[in-house]
């Protein structure tokens, strides 16, 4: 119980009649709102990434596999300069979890923990700062491939 002096008069605040009061204040989330601005954006980056695909393949006569790398870093390359020009941290406040579709959120996170840390240098601060973020999502990548291969080379033993 915290107590708090104010003019000659005391209070005494309870921890859950605080949480009561706060909670009065609160603003409701817009879950419907919410939900819909995610699926629109991240439904329209995909649609994006869909429509550059087939022109890389009308165009450059690619087939869709290998029409998928030069699609894959062209949308890494429009999300990392929209990150360097703070279009995509806007995106991110009105859409929320729609710009986290992963190649764009991805690279979204990347360039922002390089602009954040370049006053430290490019070792100690942009490249550290990169692969704190980099180092997990590999590490998880790869232990995942490694297992799954496993399982798929005793799952080829058997059958």
């Amino acid at each position: 119980m915290a107590t708090k002096q104010k003019k000659g008069f005391t209070f005494k605040v309870n921890k859950e009649e605080y949480q009561k009061q706060a909670q009065k204040y609160e603003p409701k989330p817009k879950l419907l709102q919410n939900c819909l601005r995610a699926f629109w954006v991240g439904g329209s980056i995909c649609l994006f990434g869909q429509i550059l695909q087939t022109i890389y393949m009308s165009i450059l006569n690619l087939s869709a596999e290998k029409a998928a790398s030069p699609t894959a870093v062209t949308i890494i390359f429009i999300a990392v300069l929209l990150t360097g020009f703070g279009v995509f941290d806007k995106m991110g406040q009105y859409a929320g979890a729609g710009t986290a579709v992963p190649i764009s959120g991805f690279a979204n996170s990347m360039a922002s923990a390089a602009i954040e840390s370049r006053s430290e240098g490019y070792v100690l601060g942009v490249a550290s700062n990169m692969f704190k973020l980099a180092g997990s999502v590999i590490v998880f990548g790869v232990t995942t491939a490694f297992i799954f291969g496993l399982l798929r080379g005793v799952l080829n033993l058997f059958y």
